[in-house]
């Protein structure tokens, strides 16, 4: 048995369920499970609420890894922080609280996170609405000579969305940054609501509109472990093909981007080309250059374009043949390293404590892939590595991404190899009452869905997670005694999801 199950009794799970277990624990049980994750011996998935249950899910790293959910009722509309244990869900018990008003007690950090008082409710997903937030926030102070403060945003100078950083600088020198979120909440969730699984899974492409196949993904993942719905093979297949081809162009995307911000604008212009060509691929392939709406309960809403496979090999050779060169010129342009080596480091016990996902936590030493770790259909049939570092700087995560784009061609050429004849699409009956769950490896990390439907087969309640719930904290520690100017590189080398975690 696993080290989880010795913990917890997944005999007696709930039996609708899947595909991992769901069990209902008392407070005791509840804390248990917190001073677990304190110590270090499990990894924070996700915490949300359901009415009036938390639930937290979880998973124990050992091989191979267990993930379950635990569920508490929050008695008198209370339950006991985790994050008292736990820092890592102090943001996630923040938000649960401004959306379903249950209260964590003895939450540390008892400041709301995303409701700023533009509601004019609070609690939206309660089942009766409560008060809104104060309009003003009050930023943890910091006592020291000589030191300033300097604010930055909600708006910025770029087309981006919006987020306030407050900077305590020592002359150029950051001492502290602190972030303020929320601004892009949208009530997902509170849409998601009633919705048919169809409504649904549009919605949650939605979520964070540049991983819109892994959300995708995600929901149609879990609506089928709910509904006992297995999809066809050639739709599972499908849907690796567009969820590489968005990896691959965010990464390059991301890889000129980063240089820009370091003043190298010769080298973003040459990867804006290519991630041009992949999304041109991709408008080809399925006929959407982000291919939103593609990927569907059941399988995938369209077929690869007889024009496609054509499409992505000729990309394919033309990746090829310049990425190295790109990456050449990356590493001996001296100027460059000068900025990338060394900068905006994340310690990579930071990154196993906060369970940091993708190109982050893996060039800080934190060794997790959902498509390998936690296998979905067709990566346990294919072939990949995952690149694995530990200096944890910029550097490291422009390595770390370089790596999975060419792991990304590699895979869309087996999946093209391998892409296998027949339909495209399974009925998707709901099924009363039944709950799901599925984690997918997006370009930024594993994305975490889980789907409750009611007596009619709607949506009762769909919780979306994002990577980024746990690579923003790691940002503020990231910057920290580095100069103000740094910041752009280290915060496009995360490129968190501002969207993706405004639920």
């Amino acid at each position: 048995m696993t080290p989880l199950a010795d913990h917890i009794d997944l005999t007696s799970a709930v039996p609708n369920h899947a595909p991992w277990p769901r069990v209902v624990v008392n407070a005791e049980g509840w804390l248990a499970v917190a001073a677990r994750l304190g110590d270090g011996g499990w990894t924070l998935l996700g915490l949300w609420a359901d009415g009036g249950r938390v639930h937290m899910a979880l998973a124990d790293d050992n091989a191979p890894p267990a993930v379950a959910v635990v569920s508490l009722d929050a008695e008198d509309g209370a339950y006991p922080s985790v994050g008292r244990l736990h820092p890592p869900a102090l943001r996630l018990e923040r938000a649960l609280r401004d959306l379903s008003g249950l209260q964590p007690v003895g939450l540390p950090d008892p400041r709301p996170w995303l409701d700023h008082g533009a509601w004019g409710i609070g609690s939206p997903l309660a089942a009766i609405a409560g008060e809104p937030a104060p309009a003003g926030y009050d930023f943890l102070p910091v006592e020291g000579e000589d030191l300033h403060e300097i604010p930055v945003g909600p708006v910025h100078a770029g087309i981006i969305e919006p987020g306030h950083f407050r900077f305590t600088v020592d002359g150029e020198t950051v001492v502290r940054l602190e972030e303020r979120l929320g601004y892009t909440h949208k009530g997902l969730e509170s849409l998601l609501a009633g919705s048919t699984l169809e409504h649904a899974a549009r919605l949650a492409g939605r979520a964070s509109g540049d991983a819109t196949v892994a959300y995708a993904l995600a929901f149609a993942r879990a609506a089928e472990a709910a509904c006992g719905v297995t999809p066809p093979p050639r739709a599972v297949w499908l849907r690796a093909l567009m969820a590489e081809l968005e990896r691959m162009a965010n990464h390059l995307g991301d890889i000129g981007a980063i240089c820009n911000d370091a003043a190298f604008a010769i080298i973003h212009a040459h990867f804006g080309v290519l991630r041009e060509h992949v999304l041109r691929a991709a408008a080809v392939c399925f006929g959407h250059r982000l291919m939103m709406d593609r990927v569907v309960p059941g399988g995938v809403a369209v077929d690869l374009n007889a024009d496609g496979e054509a499409a992505l090999r000729g990309l394919l050779r033309e990746i090829r043949r310049r990425l190295p060169q790109l990456a050449e010129l990356y590493d001996t342009t001296a100027s460059l390293q000068d900025r990338t080596v060394r900068t905006g480091f994340v310690d990579p016990a930071l990154a196993r404590r906060f369970g940091c996902g993708g190109h982050v936590g893996r060039a800080s030493g934190r060794d997790f892939d959902a498509r390998r770790d936690l296998p979905y259909p067709p990566y346990d049939r294919l072939r990949f590595t995952t690149a694995l570092r530990t200096d944890g700087d910029v550097n490291a995560r422009v390595w770390v991404r370089l790596h999975e784009a060419d792991q990304s061609f590699a895979l869309i050429d087996q999946i093209l190899t391998g892409l296998p004849a027949g339909a495209i699409h399974a009925p998707v009956a709901p099924v009363a009452n039944g709950e799901g769950m599925a984690m997918v490896e997006s370009f930024r990390g594993d994305v975490l869905a889980w789907l409750r439907l009611d007596a009619a087969g709607h949506v009762a309640r769909c919780h979306l997670r994002d990577p980024s719930c746990f690579q923003w904290p790691l940002l503020e520690t990231a910057i920290e005694g580095n100069i103000v100017a740094d910041f752009p590189l280290c915060n496009k080398s995360f490129n968190c999801s501002y969207s993706g975690q405004d639920l």
